[in-house]
This record gives C-alpha cells, sequence and structure tokens, in this order.
C-alpha cells in the first residue's frame, strides 16, 4: 500500500447525503476481485446515462452533463468533499478500490459509514471528519472558487484552505501509523514475520490421526 504523508489535491464537491456503496460502485461490478480497473466505474448509476458493466469500455459512453466528476473544472480532483453518512450501505471493499483507482486520496465529510471507515485505512484512503458546519463552509468556497485545492498533511493532522486556514482533524494514533507507513492487514502481520517462524519452528505440525 502507497504510504500517505502529505497531499495536496483538487477538490470534487458530492453534495448528496447518505451516499451508500452502491452508488459509489454498484453491485454488478463486485464479480471483478482485482483492487484495479474501477476507477472508471466510480458512481457509474451518477455519471453516465447508460448502464455499465465491469469490462465495458466508458471512453464513448455519454455522461451526465451536471454530474461533478464529469465537469472540465473538477477533472484530476483528488480530495472528495461529501455529506454526511458517506459510504453507508453494504460492506463491499470494491467501494475504496473504486474511489482510489479513479485517484481520490482523501475524502472530507461531516460523518463515515464505520465499515467504509475502516476500510478506507486498509487501502490508503484518507477519511477526514469535519463539523457539517465546517464542511458546508467548504462546500461554498469550492463552488466559488475553481481550482480550489486543500493541502492534507497527516503528520500534523491538518488540512490548510487556499486562503492560509489550518484546520486541524482527528485520526485514532494506530490508523494513522498504519497510513503514514504503507501498511494494510498483510504487512503488518509481515512485520511479525520472524515471530512467526519463530513459533512455528518451536511448535512442529503434528501428523493427521486418522478417525
Amino acid at each position: 500500500m502507497e504510504p500517505f504523508v502529505r497531499h495536496r489535491g483538487l477538490v470534487v464537491p458530492l453534495d448528496l447525503p447518505n451516499v451508500d456503496t452502491d452508488m459509489i460502485i454498484p453491485k454488478q461490478f463486485l464479480k471483478a476481485v482485482a483492487r484495479t480497473g474501477f476507477g472508471p466505474y466510480l458512481f457509474d448509476a451518477l455519471r453516465y446515462e447508460d448502464e455499465g458493466w465491469y469490462g465495458k469500455d466508458c471512453s464513448k459512453r455519454p455522461l451526465k452533463s451536471d454530474f461533478p466528476l464529469n465537469l472540465p473544472r473538477y477533472q484530476g480532483a483528488s480530495i472528495l468533499l461529501a455529506r454526511e453518512n458517506f459510504g453507508c450501505g453494504s460492506s463491499r471493499e470494491h467501494a475504496p478500490w473504486a474511489l482510489l483507482d479513479y485517484g481520490i486520496r482523501v475524502i472530507v465529510a461531516p460523518s463515515f459509514a464505520d465499515i467504509f471507515y475502516n476500510n478506507c485505512f486498509k487501502n490508503g484512503i484518507l477519511p477526514v471528519v469535519l463539523e457539517r458546519d465546517l464542511v458546508s463552509r467548504l462546500f461554498a468556497e469550492v463552488e466559488a472558487n475553481e481550482g480550489y485545492t486543500l493541502d492534507v498533511d497527516l503528520p500534523a493532522q491538518t488540512l490548510t484552505t487556499p486562503a492560509g486556514e489550518v484546520i486541524p482533524f482527528e485520526v485514532e494514533a494506530f490508523r494513522k501509523r498504519c497510513l503514514l507507513e504503507g501498511l494494510d492487514e498483510i504487512g503488518l502481520t509481515l512485520q511479525a514475520a520472524e515471530r512467526i517462524r519463530a513459533f512455528e519452528a518451536r511448535h512442529p505440525r503434528r501428523p493427521a490421526v486418522a478417525l
């Protein structure tokens, strides 16, 4: 997993509460289990006029002209500004896969669904929780200022706006460490590889007993 330390990115707003994981990546894409290749299908039903499926060429699909990800001013965005309860619904890990594959590294919202929130950290995405009124103010600033960016400093736990306002945020110490070091669950396990090998050497496998 790619470490996350500092990130500066263009902000794209998604002004919808209760965005569930089926909206993020619809169910027809769940048959694929690779972590890559989902970016073109992110918010598929909101983004395209036609129905999508995994493997479909999205380059010629008709776009919904009013959806933020389709607007020229938000092309290349890597920070998603969202409303409350983002990522609710099913626990599919495909949702953060699709966001990351699209290029989203940070999501700012008043609240997140618990499982989605945890899955973000496991896949190298930083979910930032801010007060609802502050998020609403950021929505207004993004709308009023094309090219609006945020500077995200994970060690300092701050967001910095183009005007120089520094906004602190909270993140649990263990999750922060995992992002800083680029550790998912496999990476954490591999840190204990020597101890695991030593344990296995002390406890040789017993032969199977026939019943």
